[in-house]
């Protein structure tokens, strides 16, 4: 009978198994095709000859391994990212230029140059990408042309994982219907777009307008493009699951809830704070579950799911010592989402644990996680250049977590930020014997499209088990970036290391966008003066650039806002001894410094207001919905609730002309006449009622930003 039974699975296997090989072959003509249609999207048709294929692979995290001879490049690795992820590299490593968010400045040579047999491992089994509130400071309005670009730019740089947080409120919507709320009940819930990130971690609710029901049809049409690109391309989405965040109207259906008041930020009334369920509460189960059902139903499987009750939050207070509080969260956040699905991991972030340490002590981070599974949880310790929150708790005490960095919040787009932290903490982590069940590796800026040079450094950490050589490193870059490297150049470099990215501002502002008169946070030591002379002495080499003319003006501006300060703290000093006279002077000397800035800009690829109106505007041809949206894009850079004013702080063409420069005239005046300005009503019309006023940028202004730097640097304040 034995031998019978084995013929019989011998016969089975055999039978199956080319089933098995011709599905296992399918899958890797998907992968493969999905990265060549990335390579032509972004490198052009050339791209067609690149050989790629994917190799199965005994080790956990992804490789790739890139060879080129005889002017052919065969790329082979161990999935769809790590493809396109070892082509990047090789362009790289060859001097062929490199993906920005503002474009690809990557030409194919008819042959490859040779390049020996080269063999990358990551460190990392997930390499997660943005923040839990990039979906406000970045992406609320981007079209499906934008986001296509951004998974190309993700893939390309190798993340394998994202946040997906796009038609959370339109599925969340259709659980309040399902439970018996009113439109207009689940209206005061919620918030403008651009706020929404902050409206799903129980921050706030019921600010700057709520969601237009159109809104919702156009996020879950294009969730399902964004979703789709991404099982393409093999990036993992981290979607949004119930945290326990109810509108207050659900007492009306189930009086006897017991809900607790959040405080994120005291300024906010108790009228726009919402309120909590607790996991224990059986309804908290039930929402988990219709929730995470209407999503699948609407878009398919998901393993991820991100849980935020806690973040920023101060902890609900009562008998109970919080440490069993905090088991029991815990325990029943993670029983609601595993008993809809059995292999979900519960996704949190880990900012929390550091940014409030007093009341997250290692006994409170270690009972939070005690009754789940090490493998269902993923802790987010993105801020690891802000604090240090897995040392304290030995690496989350054998949980998953990953290990990160937030070189960004808000969007603000001054310099800063420590390179030789990015270029050496991946390594001293992962040689950590305190590492534990370390995963992965977060990039999670909460605002995209600055500080090129600490992004694509971050990403090329995810990839390396050693220290990056900070150097050679800084050669390599210019030379994709600019096409050469200057002697001036690398000068330049010298003195940023030693200045605005020696160090971290975790608020770089100017205090004209604070509508202050002192001095702001940004870097004005001299070393960072002398280092955009030197940038600026190589134009007449680079120009031809567009990633230099970028960073050119960029640089001359942040010397510009500088100085403007100092016009403007001298201006505020003499109208306070009533020298009126020199306090006009020095206003008029800080205006004009703000006119230059916006004019620069305007030449700039991405730091312009209108790019991020035209966003907000193209999501609908309504002209009402149209004002709307533009106002709730207006709101997250500027005003943002009140009380959370002036976060962002953004050097973009037309936010200055016409909200800084315009608000500081304004501000200067009263202060000059001793009479009060009513400050927040001008800044409420300007973000709902004005548009955006047009101006001609400079024919050159490469050559202005450089004419301007070396006359303000000369300047004396008189």
């Amino acid at each position: 009978m034995k031998g019978k039974y084995m013929f019989l699975l011998i016969s089975l296997f055999i039978n199956l198994y080319p089933h098995s090989q011709t599905m296992v072959s399918k899958v890797k003509v998907q992968q493969t095709k999905a990265a060549h249609e990335l390579l032509i999207r972004v490198l052009g048709p050339r791209s067609k000859s690149i050989q790629l294929n994917i190799e199965n692979s005994n080790v956990p995290a992804d490789y790739y391994q890139y060879e080129a001879s005889k002017g052919k490049l065969a790329v082979t690795a161990s999935s769809t990212i790590a493809l396109t992820r070892g082509v990047y590299d090789y362009l790289k490593n060859n001097h062929l230029g490199m993906l920005d968010w503002a474009g690809s400045n990557i030409t194919l040579p008819p042959h490859f140059p040779d390049a020996k047999k080269t063999t990358i491992h990551s460190p990392f089994i997930i390499r997660q990408a943005h923040n839990a509130v990039t979906s406000g400071y970045t992406t609320p309005f981007w079209s499906w042309k934008r986001w296509e670009q951004e998974l190309d730019w993700q893939a390309a740089h190798g993340f394998n994982m994202m946040m997906a947080p796009i038609a959370t409120e339109a599925i969340a919507t259709r659980v309040w219907k399902k439970l018996g709320l009113t439109q207009q009940e689940i209206d005061n819930f919620y918030v403008a777009p651009s706020l929404l990130p902050w409206q799903r971690m129980g921050c706030i609710q019921n600010v700057g307008g709520t969601l237009p029901p159109q809104w919702n049809v156009d996020q879950v049409e294009l969730q399902h493009k964004v979703l789709k690109r991404m099982r393409e391309l093999g990036i993992q989405p981290i979607v949004q699951s119930f945290a326990g965040f109810v509108p207050k109207a659900i007492k009306r259906i189930y009086p006897d809830l017991v809900l607790h008041n959040t405080l994120w930020n005291a300024g906010f009334p108790i009228s726009q704070r919402p309120v909590m369920l607790m996991p224990a509460d059986p309804l908290f189960k039930k929402i988990t579950k219709l929730y995470m059902e209407e999503w699948k139903k609407e878009f398919g499987d998901a393993s991820y799911f991100l849980v935020d009750s806690f973040n920023e939050l101060e902890l609900p207070k009562g008998e109970q010592p919080i440490t069993e509080v905090l088991s029991e969260y815990g325990k029943f956040t993670y029983d609601a989402i595993r008993e809809v699905n059995p292999n979900a991991v519960w996704v949190i972030q880990g900012w929390m644990f550091g940014y409030q340490r007093k009341q997250w002590p290692p006994e409170n981070v270690k009972a939070l996680f005690s009754k789940v599974p090490d493998d269902k949880v993923l802790i987010l310790d993105y801020a690891n250049d802000y604090t240090n929150s897995w040392e304290p708790v030995d690496g989350f005490n054998g949980k998953q977590w990953i290990y990160g960095f937030v070189p960004n919040m808000g969007g603000k787009t001054a310099y800063t930020g420590n390179l030789d932290l990015y270029a050496t903490g991946v390594a001293k982590t992962i040689a950590s014997p305190k590492k534990n069940n370390l995963v992965g590796f977060s990039l999670s800026g909460e605002g995209l499209e600055n500080n090129a040079v600490i992004y694509e450094l971050l990403c090329d950490a995810a990839w390396s088990q050693k220290t990056i050589e900070l150097d050679s490193w800084i050669k390599e870059y210019s030379i994709n970036r600019y096409g050469a490297i200057p002697q001036e150049l690398l000068q330049s470099w010298d003195l940023l290391r030693k200045s605005t990215y020696s160090y971290l501002i975790d608020h770089p502002q100017f205090s004209w966008q604070l509508g202050q008169f002192k001095k702001g946070s940004i870097d004005r030591s001299d070393n960072f003066y002398q280092s955009v002379i030197l940038f600026l002495s190589c134009r007449n080499e680079l120009k031809a650039s567009k990633n230099y003319q970028a960073d050119a003006i960029e640089r001359a501006t942040l010397v510009l806002g500088l100085k403007a300060e100092d016009w403007f703290s001298e201006a505020g000093n003499a109208y306070d001894v009533k020298d009126i006279e020199r306090g006009n002077r020095c206003s008029s000397k800080g205006l004009q410094l703000l006119a230059e800035i916006d004019k620069l800009m305007e030449s700039h690829p991405l730091n312009r207001l209108e790019r991020w109106t035209n966003f907000a505007k193209a999501n609908n041809s309504d002209p009402a919905l149209q004002k709307f949206y533009q106002a709730s894009a207006k709101r997250i850079v500027t005003i943002w609730g009140p009380p959370v004013n002036d976060y962002s702080c953004r050097v973009w063409s037309g936010l200055i002309r016409d909200f800084y420069l315009e608000r500081m005239k304004l501000l200067l005046e009263a202060k000059k006449k001793g009479q009060p300005f009513d400050k927040d009503k001008w800044e409420l019309n300007w973000v709902e009622n004005s548009e955006i006023s047009i101006i001609q940028p400079y024919a050159d202004p490469v050559e202005t930003s450089a004419k301007l730097v070396l006359e303000v640097l000369d300047e004396t304040i008189k």
